[in-house]
């Protein structure tokens, strides 16, 4: 096997040398050391090095969390190597996908494992991109080849496009080379593979416009001249010009767009736009997977005759846009391991769960308690290549201290005192399947440790044994903690962190998905009709108000409880009333007792304030400020500057 060029940019020489011996002695090839980000730069344009091993904090203004960005962009795989740091820098690390994390000081073995994971994981993902994409394209040819009708095609590539570009809204437009005006249809995303047609009478009915009205629109509309994306503030500048865009951000509450054109042989304009709720939706990645099946999903476009091109104009204007049914999957309900609900959050984690489970990353899953991370773990597994395999479970906050090790890893007859015989750990008895360690964030630093070097060594050795076990494991872990927020209070490992948030999942709280609690209340209802033997059929609007209206702060297991006992007291069929927990205080009741009318200005400020206290002062990433303020990361940061909001302020 051809040697590996790597690159180690690190500014202390000592440090850097040391490396360098190690990687040599190794059978590495070291191309050369480079001392800032600028220097950096300069080497990998002359060398193209394999593997980049980078330090955060580097001489000058610029860190090596800029060169890694620089460094996804261009597919060159890095590491990082990297004291402990605060929570606001390891965010940022974490949002540039390194594929290993390093902290010094670490062994040799370390470092070359690490390595061995990391090379291995991106040959791995250069792998899966390939057989993704081979996928893809023999889809878009089934597609293309199939007799259906036009518009029947168009929610078929959706279909096949949402594996890969998520979307909440799928837009086309298109306009014939002999015509002066533009027609436009969506498909608004309702469940796991399930659309909602919008033509023009339904849009008309959202939004409150006339047909005719939404045909101006659409006619004053300006062409999207070429492939592009915009995210946050960028698109709500683009929205304010782009009539259409302006429309569907406001009727469906978007905040991301990705428009990708064509021009067919007759001439003919067509223009998918695909919409998502979140402001940071799309990326250049996105962009250019789109381009690799350009070919494929112009003639798509163009497969539309023109006996068709007359009758879609009339058939997107009569109320209940024409699709057969036969051409979309069943409800989510029953096809995604039942898990309830059909939110734009809960949908997103659906498509992350299907685009993880069938490999052997690991996944990190994140959430409050209550929120079900159990339940996504077993969906992960059960839609797993190694379904039907021992799955093992452990609640790692309920394992006595002092028997964490024997129970993780196992033991020998007379490891110590009370072990009268040999014990299988969960690790062993996960063999050859998987393993989900729930509250991993409870984890001692001892344990942390130990944990770590069999994730990495894929080896257990049980305690009063010299032995070492090896292992074939996948490993699914969650935890309700902020561990970046751990990580920077000295209570979590850092390169532990890393090496399990390989591929995170985060489950929103009940209070971000409430659309969902009229199915998860139907299903709970019916499943303790099942255990007590009553016939309850539903809620009264007060207690669907109160719902509505409620905090959550126990999240989908609270809602669960409050059925059973509900359904256990009620007298009727209905569920009447129900009594909900009252918070100790509440933003009403201290606005009440002040009489100072506040600014803009003021309100504003306290806004930011409250969403970086309840986001623990993160400010960008998954579920941060910046992502629930839906505005980027920049644009917060210049705000609490303007309003004086250190990170003091937030914690």
């Amino acid at each position: 096997m051809k040697a590996k060029k790597i690159l180690i940019v690190e500014d202390q020489f000592v440090e850097a040398d040391y490396l360098r011996i190690l990687l040599t002695n190794s059978g590495y090839i070291v191309c050369d050391i480079a001392r800032s980000v600028v220097q950096a730069e300069e080497i990998i344009q002359r060398q193209r090095p394999d593997f980049v091993l980078l330090d955060i904090f580097l001489k000058g203004k610029l860190t090596g969390i800029d060169l890694a960005i620089q460094l996804q962009k261009n597919n060159v795989p890095f590491v990082y190597l990297s004291a402990n740091s605060n929570e606001e820098v390891l965010s940022a690390a974490k949002d540039t996908h390194p594929y290993g994390f390093l902290v010094k000081p670490f062994r040799e073995k370390d470092l070359l494992i690490t390595l061995e994971i990391a090379q291995y994981r991106h040959e791995q993902s250069q792998e899966a991109k390939w057989r993704i994409e081979q996928k893809t394209q023999r889809e878009l040819d089934v597609i293309r080849k199939s007799t259906g009708n036009w518009i029947q095609k168009m929610i078929s590539t959706a279909i096949v496009l949402q594996q890969y570009v998520p979307f909440d809204v799928f837009a086309v437009k298109f306009k014939h080379s002999n015509d002066r005006n533009f027609v436009g249809f969506a498909f608004l995303r309702i469940g796991f593979e399930e659309y909602q047609a919008i033509g023009i009478p339904e849009l008309s009915v959202i939004s409150g416009l006339s047909p005719a009205e939404i045909k101006d629109l659409l006619n004053a509309t300006k062409d999207d001249t070429g492939a592009e994306y915009y995210n946050g503030d960028d698109f709500k500048k683009v929205a304010a010009v782009h009539p259409m865009k302006k429309l569907f951000a406001k009727q469906f509450d978007l905040s991301s767009n990705l428009v990708f054109p064509f021009l067919s042989s007759h001439n003919d304009v067509f223009t998918l736009s695909l919409f998502r709720r979140i402001p940071d939706g799309y990326n250049s990645e996105k962009l250019d997977w789109l381009f690799r099946f350009q070919e494929s999903l112009a003639e798509i476009m163009n497969s539309v005759s023109n006996e068709e091109k007359t009758n879609i104009v009339s058939t997107i204007e009569k109320p209940n846009l024409a699709l057969s049914q036969k051409t979309l999957p069943p409800q989510p309900q029953t096809d995604f391991d039942n898990i309830i609900g059909s939110s734009f959050s809960l949908l997103n984690v659906m498509d992350l769960i299907n685009q993880v489970a069938p490999s052997d990353t690991s996944v990190l899953i994140l959430g409050e308690s209550g929120t079900g991370k159990e339940k996504i773990a077993d969906c992960i597994y059960n839609r797993s290549m190694r379904k039907g395999k021992s799955f093992i479970k452990v609640n790692c906050a309920a394992l006595p201290l002092t028997l964490i090790e024997s129970e993780l890893f196992g033991h020998e007859k007379g490891a110590f005192t009370g072990a009268v015989d040999r014990k299988i750990g969960k690790f062993e008895q996960a063999d050859n399947g998987t393993i989900f360690l729930d509250e991993v964030g409870e984890l001692p630093l001892e344990i942390q440790v130990k944990l770590l070097r069999v994730l990495q060594e894929k080896e257990v050795q049980r305690v009063g044994s010299i032995a070492t076990i090896k292992l074939n494991i996948r490993v699914i872990a969650a935890t309700n903690r902020n561990l970046e927020k751990e990580v920077a209070a000295g209570k979590f490992r850092l390169d532990l962190y890393y090496r399990l948030n390989v591929f995170p999942i985060t489950v929103p709280p009940l209070r971000d998905r409430l659309d969902d609690i009229p199915a998860l209340v139907a299903h709970f209802i019916q499943h303790f009709n099942r255990k007590t033997g009553k016939r309850i059929t539903g809620i009264s609007e007060n207690v669907a108000a109160k719902f509505t209206s409620y905090h959550w702060p126990g999240n989908i297991r609270e809602l669960e409880h409050l059925i059973e006992r509900s359904v256990l007291l009620s007298k009727g069929t209905i569920i009447e009333d129900i009594k909900l927990p009252k918070p100790e205080s509440t933003e009403e009741t201290r606005s009440s007792l002040d009489t100072h009318t506040k600014t803009i200005h003021e309100m504003e400020r306290d806004h930011i304030l409250a969403v970086l206290k309840k986001c623990n002062g993160k400010i960008w990433g998954p579920g941060a400020a910046a992502e629930i303020l839906k505005i980027p990361p920049s644009t917060l940061k210049s705000k609490m500057k303007k309003f004086g909001i250190t990170r003091a302020y937030t914690l």
